[in-house]
C-alpha cells in the first residue's frame, strides 16, 4: 500500500511541474509545451457547418492578433452547459493544456471542459455546475 501511495504521490507531482504557468505573450515560444495560462477571453466563434463543428476563442487579445487560441471541437463544446464563446466573453480564465500550432500560431486543443481551472468574471470566481 505504501509503495503506491508513493507512485501516487511521485505522478502527482511530476504533472504538477509539467504544466509550467507561462505569460500569454510567450506562447509562441512554448510549442509542444503542456503549461497553464491565465487571460481575458476576448471573444469567439462557433462554426456549426465546418466539419467537426469547432469553436475557437480568442485567448489574450482580439482575432486576428489574438496571441493564443482556444479550439474546442463539437464532442467537448457538448460537456459545456452554456455556449463558450458567449460564457466566457470577457471573462478572466486559467487553462492548461499542450500548445500545438495551427497555420503558425498558437493554439491549445481542450481535451475536456475541465482544462478550465478557474474563470472570474466581475471579480467574482465562477463556479462550474
Amino acid at each position: 500500500m505504501k509503495i503506491i501511495l508513493i507512485i501516487f504521490g511521485c505522478i502527482v507531482s511530476y504533472t504538477s511541474f509539467a504544466q509550467q504557468e507561462i505569460k500569454i505573450e510567450d506562447a509562441i515560444y512554448h510549442v509542444g509545451d503542456s503549461v497553464k495560462i491565465c487571460s481575458k477571453v476576448y471573444g469567439g466563434k462557433y462554426l456549426p457547418d465546418v466539419k467537426g463543428q469547432p469553436t475557437f476563442l480568442n485567448f489574450g487579445g482580439n482575432y486576428p492578433n489574438a496571441p493564443l487560441t482556444i479550439a474546442i471541437w463539437n464532442d467537448i463544446r457538448n460537456e459545456f452547459e452554456e455556449a463558450p464563446e458567449e460564457f466566457y466573453k470577457g471573462v478572466q480564465v486559467c487553462i492548461v493544456g499542450k500548445i500545438v500550432l495551427y497555420k503558425g500560431k498558437p493554439e491549445i486543443i481542450l481535451r475536456n471542459k475541465n482544462q478550465i481551472l478557474s474563470a472570474v468574471k466581475n471579480e467574482e470566481v465562477i463556479k462550474r455546475k
